[in-house]
């Protein structure tokens, strides 16, 4: 026994110490934990006065639980009976008072109410948010039991329609858990065909092998009738044998007739009883306790290596979410100093992945180039520039009062230097749109830096630092890009303009050229000149603003973001603690992490030295 205790001892601790850390559910769904649900755990189920509120007090051997008609129980109360030394006085404790320990147990029963009066109110409706109660006492065994609402058929004054269907799925959130044990309570004075409890644990359990049948109000039975054939299984076969129990009656709980002495009189009326005396070893609330002890420790038993690897499991995803989060900083400046510039270089990696192409993003910048700059190129309106009106508007003006004499080259030059400065807004356009992408990748590479992540100030800093390089290289890029045009308007590529009378010639009839040169195909000539040299143009801005860009944004971003901010930052060691400041909810969370660890590193070595004890 001594072993089971320990084992059994240690589940509850585990069970509470995952209930304190929040490693449960407490929502609505009542979706228990991953560590939660691999221990077993036993659900207290049956119909509204079923006596499942008695049975759970003769086994902690208190009077503690709320009584009444009509629905009592209107919330889960998961109970822990946590075996202490003879002679130690009984306590209780609820989880959500923490710092205060109950010895009248009546005042258990007044908190028990007022507690579910706070979550449903001063009404009978119900809520599946936990109560968690843990009883120390000399005089129980080892165990976890869940009181859930009674099954009901009728909703009640002051409930809605729903509440028969609410308790049901209520109660089956918990039994159809794999590690349920079910206590399935019935009434010995009605027909077990009817048994609210025996219907549902036949559909959650049908093999029966989870499912411990007790039988209440053996001593309300009609004179002259028993319950053995329940009891003995012939009515209702299970894995496990029936246990007939006898509760206090109302006069006994009226007189204050306290469980010791209820105890006594329950075994007295199985060995005295001419129907059940020959079962009075295996019946009674006491020897329910043990029973189920027993069993509990067997399922234990059974289970402990899954249990064990979940918690190698969670020891080693809470080890590498510490890592993650980082461990607690250091006071000294030259370990502070270091702690930024290693912050800031995991920062600069990540943003030079998203450049290089190990992560995505940079490829938008190729995008700007082979998509976004051609296009806006084609774009331009130089179809209205060498429009026929406006060739001749322009070749006329250039040359004043005087006429040119063969080739209008002032009408030329004022042509393709208008056209040039089309070729400003693109160029400018692209710098910008770089410039955008990357500073959408400093902030994509922030965010998925998780050491910053605790230090929301020195986040601040570094992307501040980021952004005001770039907007350095990105006032550069843009004087480059324009200076690319500026060159390409101040200086025409006369190679291609001394092919044009070569051209001419070859036409057969030079004289007629000069002779047709205010003619309307004398203009088109020029723009169509003038067009075959902006295209010319066109081509090589289209190759070497990107070159510009790359050079002057994107090389620098990748070799020089931080330069700046390092400089600053090592002119103020000694003065670092501010940057320093870790996100409180981060704090928090390492704590939790750690008290988490501790809680399974520590559940681990008591499961291995008492698991296999005999």
């Amino acid at each position: 026994m001594p072993a089971m205790d320990s084992l059994i001892g240690l589940v509850n601790r585990i069970q509470r110490a995952c209930t304190v850390l929040g490693d449960y559910g407490g929502d609505d769904n009542n979706a228990f934990s991953s560590l939660w649900e691999a221990l077993p755990t036993i659900a207290v189920v049956g119909g509204q006065s079923s006596g499942k509120s008695s049975v759970l007090e003769s086994i902690v051997g208190r009077d503690f639980l709320p009584r009444g008609s009509g629905i009592v129980t209107r919330r889960p109360l998961v109970l822990q009976l946590h075996k202490t030394e003879e002679g130690t006085p009984d306590y209780a404790e609820f989880l959500h008072l923490p710092t205060r320990r109950f010895t009248d147990f009546s005042m258990v029963r007044k908190e028990i109410q007022e507690e579910t009066d706070r979550v449903t109110g001063k009404t009978k409706q119900i809520s599946p948010i936990p109560i968690h109660l843990s009883i120390y006492s000399p005089n129980v065994v080892n165990l976890t039991l869940i009181d859930l609402p009674g099954l009901t058929k009728v909703a009640v004054e002051g409930q809605p329609d729903s509440v028969v269907q609410d308790i049901e799925n209520m109660v089956r959130s918990f039994v159809e858990k794999p590690n349920c044990i079910i206590l399935a309570i019935s009434p010995a004075n009605q027909d077990i065909a009817t048994s609210d409890a025996i219907k549902l644990a036949r559909e959650v359990d049908p093999s029966g092998e989870s499912t411990f049948g007790v039988l209440t109000k053996l001593d309300l039975m009609d004179k002259g009738t028993n319950a053995l054939d329940v009891l003995e299984g012939r009515a209702y076969k299970l894995q496990h044998p029936w246990v007939g129990v006898v509760n206090r009656s109302q006069a006994d709980i009226n007189k204050n007739i306290d469980m010791i002495a209820a105890r006594r009189n329950e075994r007295e009326y199985f060995a005295t009883s001419p129907d059940y005396a020959h079962l009075a070893s295996k019946m009674g609330s006491e020897y329910l306790a043990e029973l189920l002890s027993k069993h509990l420790e067997s399922v234990i038993r059974a289970r402990i290596p899954s249990i064990t690897s979940l918690i190698n499991k969670n020891i080693d995803e809470l080890e590498a979410e510490l890592d993650r989060i980082g461990r607690p900083v250091a006071v000294d400046a030259g370990a502070q100093l270091y702690t930024i510039l290693e912050l800031c270089r995991a920062f600069d990696r990540i943003f030079k992945e998203h450049l290089d192409g190990g992560r995505p993003g940079g490829d938008r910048i190729y995008g700007v180039f082979d998509n976004q700059l051609p296009a806006a190129l084609r774009k331009l309106p130089f179809d209205r520039h060498l429009s026929l009106q406006n060739v001749r508007k322009v070749v006329s003006e250039a040359d004043g009062y005087q006429p040119h004499l063969i080739a209008p080259e002032q009408g030329y030059r004022r042509l393709i230097e208008g056209a040039l400065n089309y070729f400003q807004g693109p160029a400018e356009a692209s710098a910008d749109a770089v410039h955008f992408v990357l500073k959408e990748l400093v902030r994509k590479s922030m965010a998925e830096t998780q050491e910053l992540k605790r230090f929301p100030s020195l986040q601040v800093e570094i992307a501040a630092a980021a952004n005001e390089a770039l907007e350095r290289f990105h006032e550069e890029s843009k004087k480059t890009v324009i200076r690319l045009v500026d060159m390409e308007a101040s200086y025409l590529t006369v190679d291609f303009f001394r092919r044009l009378p070569q051209e001419v010639e070859k036409g057969g009839n030079p004289a007629a050229s000069t002779a047709d040169r205010y003619s309307e195909g004398h203009f088109r000539r020029i723009g169509s000149n003038v067009s075959s040299y902006i295209n010319m143009v066109s081509e090589t801005l289209r190759n070497t603003i990107p070159k510009a860009i790359v050079y002057c944004q994107v090389r620098e971003a990748k070799q020089s973001l931080l330069n700046h901010f390092y400089t600053q930052i090592g002119k103020k060691e000694g003065k670092l603690g501010h940057l320093l400041d870790e996100d409180p909810a981060l704090m928090d969370r390492r704590k939790q992490c750690a008290k988490r660890l501790e809680l399974y590193k520590s559940a681990k070595e008591e499961i291995e030295s008492v698991a296999w004890a005999r």
